[in-house]
Parts: C-alpha cells; structure tokens; sequence
C-alpha cells in the first residue's frame, strides 16, 4: 500500500460525505494517513459544509457549481479562523463547469490526484467524468449515470485499469470476477433490494406518496437515487453499467430481488459456480474499495457476524409492476442517445413526482413514452448526448404537464 492523493467531486451528498469519512480513519502499516484530499466540489445547496469539508482536509482547491465565490470564500475564512488557520485560502473555482475543473485540477503537477472519486449525482457528472479520464488518476466512479448516457465516449476515454465502479453492486462483480477469466463468465446477478414497494402489484404502486418512496429500507440515499431505487429504475442503470463496464451482453445480465442487501452481486460461471460477494450493506466499504484498488482498506467497514443466525433470501423480479429494468435493457440494445433519453426523462418525471404534479407509474410511464419517440442519433459524441437530453426533457415536460 501507498499514499493517495483524492479529489472528491460531489462532496457534500452522500457518496462525498461518507469517502470524507473513510479518509479520516484509513491509516497505513506505520500509522500514517492512506489517503489525503487536495481538491472537493460540490453543488450549491451547502456552501457551509463544504466551506467546513475543505478547512478539515486542508484542501488545495474548492469547487461549487454555485456563482457565489464571495459566500464561499467568506465560509471558507469564517471556518478557518474557527480551527486557527487564519491564512487558509484554497482556489476556488465556481460555476456551472466547477466540477469538471476540480476533475483535472493539477494534473502534470506534484499535486495531481492519484484517484479522483465522481459522487455526483446525475447526468452533469459525465463532463467531469471525461475530464478526470484525460488525467492520469484513476477514476472511480459513484456517478453511474455519466457512463450510461456517455456509453463508448467514457469507455474510449479510459486507459486500462483506469474505471474502477463505486456502486456496491458494481464493486461486487469486479471482486467476483477476480475468481475467474472474462471467458469463464456465463452470466452476471445484480441484486436489487427491491425498495420500500417490494412485493406490492402495479395496482397497488398508484396511490403511493413521494414520502413513502424515499422510505428506503436498507440504503441511505439523496431523493433522486432513492426514488430511483423505489421505482428501480436504479437497478435498471446499474444493469446498463454492468453491460459497459464488463462487457457482458445484456441477455446475461440478471436481476435478482435480495431484500437484505448483504449480497450486493454475484458471478455464475460457466462450470455451474457462482460466486458472491457479501458484507452488511455500508457504502464505505465499496468507497475505500475504489479508491484503493485494487488494494483493499483495512477496517473500511464492518463485517458480516457469522456467530448470529441470518436468513437470505432470492426472489424473481416482478417485471408487471416494475418495468424499468426490462425498458433499461432496451434502451441499451438500441444503443447511441438511448440511454441518455432513459436517463433525462427519468429525472424530469422524478423532480414532477416529488413536486407533486404526477403519480409515482407516470415516472417509469413517462421514460416509456418519451424513449419509443426517440430516434438515435447514428453518432454518440459529446454533443448529441446533451441535444438528446435536451430534447428528452423537454419532450417529458410536455407529457408531464399533460399529466398534472
């Protein structure tokens, strides 16, 4: 094991918060820290926790897609001043575009990250994404949603080795895949909590509050990957994930409702094995995961108690009441805007559920309609993503509008 040097992007959500806290307490043999943090950004909606974030870790640099760099610098001194670091003054780069510098910030310098950990939440994480992948720092990624819509521009913007997945059921398949070579893999098994609506009919689903679909039972999660979970569209794109990342076809990607999330995935290999990954369900594990592949760090997260008795259990997705991992699927077969329009439609129709204006079936039902309208685009670049999620929002906004 060595040192890293990290940049966190997404800083004050929940993948950000809790990497800041596997930072704190992972050491090396001698007792020194494992890693340390020289650049954060974050959104605008805590200038006050990330102003706190970057005194703590003596950051070298502070992004925020906020414009208010003088709200933040002043954050900044009053936090200082607090931990007796009156001449703390770290760059700062504000705007919509701050995350996809902090990505790069000192590359080609002594201070260049070694691992640059995306938590954003959203498609806005795939410019940063693009950017830390034109670095050389690993790039271990939280923000699935940047490869699924950046399809073949993240994959051929990665060096070998370079994508390490932070999503515990991503995490999950690359240990398994360890146990065998790409040509022994028959199928891959994501693991679905199956959300506070799990075993409930589409009747059922129609009537349900946006309260009760950010009652997760299991996952601690922002509003959009936790309504995301609800409807599964989160399983849905992390079925996509899994295509990319490993290249398995899509008709050997399975998934699997595993209420207890202790198995996060698992491999089946063509001798009849399958192998499973396992531990409680704590994000810090795979966090500590991606920022030290492919070395493991010690104490990252607490294990499975094998003196108590447990029961898991398996159960076949129900694909009438939650449809979105099949239209995923889809999505991904037609391939190019496909996904991008998947994705952007789902977060138009997330934000009207939450507003109150539509029902939580118009959100997978609103994906559907704006998907079957949409022609790809013969060429994936970095500009037809953004025209095809431009034109699928609007296009949601119009059949949501209709709805309410």
């Amino acid at each position: 094991m060595s040192h890293r040097k990290v940049i966190i992007l997404g800083s004050t959500g929940s993948i950000g918060t809790q990497a800041i806290d596997v930072v704190g307490h992972a050491t090396l043999a001698d007792g020194s820290p494992r890693f340390s943090v020289t650049a954060l950004s974050a959104g605008g909606g805590n200038l006050e926790l990330l102003a706190q974030q970057a005194v703590a870790l003596r950051v070298l640099a502070v992004g925020t897609a906020s414009n208010d760099a003088e709200t933040l610098r002043s954050l900044i001194s009053v936090a200082a001043a607090s931990a007796g670091l009156a001449d703390f003054a770290p760059d700062l780069v504000t705007g919509p575009d701050a995350s996809t510098v902090i990505a790069a910030w000192g590359a080609g310098t002594p201070e260049a990250a070694d691992v640059v950990l995306n938590g954003i939440t959203g498609s806005i994480g795939l410019a940063p994404t693009l950017a830390a992948l034109a670095t050389t720092a690993i790039l271990a990624l939280a923000n699935k949603e940047s490869l699924i819509v950046g399809g073949a521009l993240v994959k051929d913007a990665a060096s070998p080795g370079q994508l390490v997945p932070v999503d515990s059921e991503h995490s999950a398949l690359a240990q398994a895949l360890r146990s065998g070579t790409a040509g022994e893999v028959e199928k891959l098994i994501v693991t679905a909590s199956g959300g506070p609506f799990r075993g409930r009919s589409r009747e059922e689903l129609a009537d349900v509050t946006p309260a009760q679909a950010l009652n997760h039972p299991t996952w601690d999660m922002g509003p959009m990957v936790t309504t995301n979970s609800a409807t599964l569209v989160n399983k849905g794109l992390e079925v996509i994930e899994a295509h990319l990342l490993f290249d398995v076809p899509l008709d050997r990607i399975e998934a699997v409702v595993h209420p207890q999330s202790i198995i996060h995935s698992m491999v089946q290999f063509t001798d009849g094995s399958t192998i499973a990954q396992a531990s409680p369900p704590d994000m810090r594990l795979p966090i500590a995961l991606g920022m030290g592949w492919p070395e493991r760090v010690p104490g990252a997260a607490t294990p499975c108690d094998w003196t108590t008795a447990a029961t898991w259990t398996f159960e076949p997705l129900d694909n009438v009441a939650f449809p979105a991992v099949e239209l995923a699927k889809e999505a991904a077969r037609r391939g190019s805007t496909c996904p991008a329009v998947y994705n952007a439609a789902n977060e138009e129709a997330v934000h009207a559920f939450h507003a109150g204006r539509i029902g939580f079936l118009d959100i997978v039902d609103t994906i559907a309609q704006v998907l079957s309208e949409h022609t790809p685009d013969a060429q994936l670049t970095l500009e037809s993503v953004l025209e095809a999620e431009v034109w699928a929002r609007a296009r949601a906004n119009e059949l949501l509008a209709a709805k309410g």
